[in-house]
């Protein structure tokens, strides 16, 4: 793509109002715009990162037999009222409306209690299950307080995942299997060594859940650590938690960290409640096991722009980047610009995302600026001097050092063939 092609403009400033440091840098670079508080527009830029975040979410989901599809964001009121959760006492966060027939409806903050209700058309035998459905979805969640940009959002997108078992130990198998799987993802968007298995409050069936805890600055939740036996506890549950690991409390870590995703093992409860059974191998009646999986898709973004930037702007990580190359053109020499484009197409013919910066009217340290500002990895370099020497500038974005290669040496520098 080229710079040129793009609606966008990058920004020396962020809204006054804005003081969450991956909105204000998001903004900026031209990824977000802020409609409201707690409600940001994902610009081009930012929806290609949402996608390829969306992706790596997607292969693992797909990797442990997951079925994607979309529910609705209208969500009916008697299905909540089956569990007590239409309640604004139970739940104070929702949105909720009228139809023009006068129905009351909800707007999703979550859907399990749909998916529980979807599933009675899908799940009446043994032979059914297990059954593992997962969707992206826009949530919508009356939160009294909208902050840190888009870690904390009163609209957001999701990865929302529910899981149907006939035994209490088909589902511990899964949940720990999914475990796994939210790790690879976490090491796949470039925040794996940082994110932490953590004790959370429990679900409906046990005494603990897990959440899984990125260490970040900017998060609103505090963890205690103790790194060499790899434990993570959150602060609301320490007491309990120590007791249950053998722990001392002298032994933790109190760390701030950002949640990112979070997983429930809601054993019978829910579909029991709901009425949601299924017939066993000797034709009796039996409850079924669910386990609840979600990971913050645009939470997850804001938190890797929040730890991952310096005082220049943006630094994605490889798998995440909207592109993967920034080439610059300098100056308007044909001949110049004839290399520029040549490249261009050599680097998108061998499947290299690029954004080309081809503007007549920037300035070199504009172009330079808005690439270490939008935080691509490679940036590349054309110009009179470099095409003197028929070379190419290269910079990797989280150097600080320039070197001139050969065509050959950059594609090999990229990880592609010459």
């Amino acid at each position: 793509m080229r710079v040129t092609e793009i609606f966008t403009r990058t920004s020396k400033t962020a809204p006054a109002d804005e003081v969450a440091k991956n909105a204000q840098l998001l903004i900026r670079a031209g990824f977000v715009y802020k409609e409201m508080a707690g409600a940001y527009a994902y610009l081009p830029l930012g929806l290609r990162v949402l996608d390829n975040v969306k992706q790596i979410v997607r292969e693992e989901m797909n990797s442990i037999r997951s079925n994607e599809l979309i529910m609705t964001t209208l969500q009916r009121k008697d299905i909540w009222e089956k569990t007590t959760r239409w309640d604004d006492d139970v739940v104070d966060i929702w949105f909720k409306t009228k139809l023009k027939d006068d129905t009351e409806v909800g707007l999703g903050w979550s859907h399990e209690e749909p998916i529980v209700e979807m599933m009675k058309q899908f799940i009446h035998s043994y032979k059914d299950l297990p059954v593992s459905l997962y969707q992206f979805q826009t949530k919508m969640r009356n939160e009294l307080r909208a902050k840190s940009g888009i870690m904390r959002g009163r609209e957001f997108i999701m990865k929302d995942m529910y899981s149907f078992h006939a035994t209490k130990e088909d589902l511990d198998a899964y949940y720990d299997e999914t475990i796994e799987a939210y790790k690879r993802v976490y090491d796949r968007l470039g925040i794996g060594d940082d994110t932490y298995v953590t004790f959370a409050s429990g679900g409906a069936f046990t005494k603990f859940s897990h959440e899984f805890q990125t260490i970040c600055d900017a998060g609103e939740d505090v963890i205690y650590l103790h790194r060499e036996k790899n434990i993570a506890i959150n602060e609301e549950v320490i007491d309990d938690a120590v007791k249950e690991l053998g722990v001392s409390r002298d032994e933790l870590e109190s760390v701030k960290t950002a949640e990112v995703g979070n997983i429930f093992n809601f054993g019978t409860q829910k579909t029991d409640e709901m009425d949601l059974y299924y017939v066993d191998e000797n034709d009796q009646q039996q409850s079924l096991y669910i386990g609840s999986y979600g990971i913050g898709v645009t939470r997850v973004m804001g938190v890797i722009a929040e730890k991952m930037s310096d005082e220049r702007g943006l630094v994605w990580p490889e798998n995440v980047a909207p592109f993967r190359v920034y080439l610059v053109q300098i100056g308007e020499d044909p001949a110049v610009k004839t290399a520029a484009e040549e490249l261009y197409g050599q680097l998108e013919a061998k499947g290299v995302d690029v954004l080309y910066d081809d503007r007549a009217d920037a300035r070199p340290g504009e172009k330079f600026a808005d690439a270490d500002l939008i935080g691509i990895p490679h940036r590349v370099v054309i110009s009179p001097k470099t095409l003197a020497e028929n070379k190419i500038e290269y910079k990797a974005r989280i150097s600080d050092q320039s070197t001139i290669l050969t065509r050959d040496e950059l594609f090999a520098t990229l990880g592609t063939t010459a």
